[in-house]
């Protein structure tokens, strides 16, 4: 069986590859390996999620739900020195190179730890963001959208980015469900970034 990103497999060969990413006037480097979600290079949804973002100076705790090796997180902690960022993920290679990309990005303002969904996390949060695991399956991928809601403050703010093939109508009606006010803020090639504020 091959490895999945949302799986822990201590078997796994490592061989780890640096990447380069720029994000308004901000370069930062990631190590990648084996067994990561996209290890070849940054996301096309993690960076439209990014690029769509408003300006994060006003907010001061963020949490990134499967943060992998810290795309998401990183950039947005070395971009905003306002920001806690807390970052959350399942696979522990992942959460081990989050920890190793913080350090050698420079970033001090964030706490990595492993936590399925939200397991191990007790706090709440200005804002929410999340690329969803959707190979792990909608429960999984539900569990996210469900759980944000109890971890946002008052007119906290979840933000995901999903592909319409891969269930982005199924997800924003569940947000619907949930949420009173949420909005597609953005398509880029076939990837909806959906904000949803509590």
């Amino acid at each position: 069986m091959s490895n999945q990103y949302f799986e822990n497999n201590e078997n796994l060969k490592s061989n780890i590859q640096t990447i380069r990413y720029y994000f308004k006037k901000t370069t930062l480097l990631f190590d990648t390996d084996h067994g990561v979600f996209s290890k070849g290079g940054i996301d096309f949804g993690s960076n439209a999620l990014l690029q769509t973002l408003p300006s994060l100076e006003d907010k001061t705790t963020l949490l990134d739900v499967g943060c992998g090796y810290g795309t998401m997180g990183l950039t947005l902690a070395k971009k905003y020195s306002n920001l806690t960022v807390d970052m959350v993920d399942v696979n522990l290679r992942a959460i081990d190179l989050c920890k190793s990309n913080a350090l050698k990005n420079d970033v001090n303002n964030v706490n990595v730890f492993e936590s399925n969904c939200y397991e191990n996390v007790d706090k709440t949060y200005d804002i929410i963001i999340s690329n969803p695991p959707i190979r792990a399956g909608k429960k999984v991928v539900f569990a996210i959208l469900e759980g944000a809601y109890e971890h946002l403050v008052d007119d906290g703010e979840l933000w995901i980015v999903i592909q319409k093939k891969q269930g982005a109508e199924s997800s924003l009606k569940h947000l619907r469900e949930l949420y009173e006010n949420v909005e597609i803020v953005n398509k880029d090639g076939g990837y909806w970034i959906i904000k949803s504020r509590k």
